[in-house]
């Protein structure tokens, strides 16, 4: 197998070649067909993420078919795609495990961090926390749907009932999660990096019925409001433009340091939350969605060698949608 392989944090990743993987019980081995670049994997190698396994194998929005089966797999699985995300395990007794909040669980491991990912021509994925997909659906528009559409829902999911709902930070998880609130009928507001007339104008296309700066006034009240860019400063931003009683909910794993902000600004019963990681369950109700909803991913394809090049255009912000690698 072929895989682009992170050796030290902060450093480039670099193309080897390894002897294939055999599954262990409850595992299935997939021939990548495609896997999307997450932010997510840029806070693992920008070392913004403490103790990823090393060397590792990057990647978490992996589309791919079952080519191997381990045992206790049933060989009827062979043949057939899945679709893999950041959730790789978990111990299934813990408090937070046999409450339904398995996205918690302090044992809890993850692929491409803790566990090899799919930046790769083949992958080792355990057949439980994996989802079939549809066999006929392009595996590149697919591969965003594991993590910024299973992170964007979950998002959303915390947003409760609100009708006029902003997003900042337009990129993978906000043009996919945009469509779903534009097809449940909510008003959203899309606040982008000042200047991003491209990330606006994509918003704009998506149905948002406003798109501008993050610095911009909205043309009304946000009900509530969440925060997909990495940036501490959008959490004060975002809770003065919430109504009172509103929320705001964090959808990134990372974020720069929230600076001081007056009481006021929280007061009127706002509430701040965060989002981590996503359940199993979370992934049934989300495809389930996104097939009714006529979920569109923007992507674009790089081969598995040029990982480093979709990396750097995702850093510096040259991207429209998600970047995906095809191996």
């Amino acid at each position: 197998m072929k895989a682009m392989l992170l050796e030290h944090v902060g450093q480039q990743l670099r193309l080897v070649e390894r002897t294939d993987p055999f599954p262990g019980p409850r595992q299935i081995r997939l021939r990548v067909e495609a896997c999307a670049v997450c932010r997510t994997d840029l806070h693992v190698i920008d070392g913004d993420l403490p103790n990823p396994k090393l060397p590792l194998i990057p990647g978490h929005e992996i589309v791919g078919i079952a080519d191997l089966v381990g045992s206790d797999v049933d060989s009827s699985m062979l043949g057939r795609r899945f679709g893999v995300p950041w959730l790789a395990r978990t111990c299934g007794t813990c408090l937070y495990c046999s409450t339904g909040r398995e996205n918690l669980c302090d044992a809890a491991e993850f692929t491409g961090y803790t566990l090899d990912g799919g930046f790769a021509t083949h992958v080792l994925v355990g057949i439980d926390y994996a989802f079939e997909l549809d066999p006929l659906a392009d595996p590149v528009a697919l591969a965003p749907l594991l993590c910024a559409g299973l992170i964007g829902w979950r998002c959303l999911k915390k947003a409760g009932d609100a009708k006029r709902l902003g997003i900042f930070g337009f990129g993978a998880a906000a043009h996919i999660i945009a469509q779903v609130a534009v097809w449940q009928k909510r008003e959203v507001f899309a606040f982008t990096k000042p200047g991003d007339v491209t990330a606006q104008g994509l918003a704009r296309q998506l149905g948002c019925a406003w798109a501008g700066s993050s610095g911009d006034q909205p043309p009304a009240e946000l009900d509530a409001a969440i925060i997909f860019a990495p940036v501490g400063t959008l959490v004060p931003r975002a809770l003065t433009l919430v109504r009172k009683g509103g929320r705001v909910i964090c959808g990134g794993i990372h974020m720069s340091d929230i600076p001081a902000m007056e009481y006021k600004v929280l007061w009127g019963e706002r509430e701040l939350v965060s989002v981590a990681n996503l359940t199993r369950g979370d992934g049934q109700e989300f495809f389930s969605i996104a097939e009714q909803a006529k979920i569109h991913t923007r992507t674009t394809a790089y081969p598995l060698q040029e990982a480093n090049t979709a990396l750097d255009d995702l850093r510096s912000g040259k991207l429209s949608g998600a970047a995906v690698l095809k191996p």
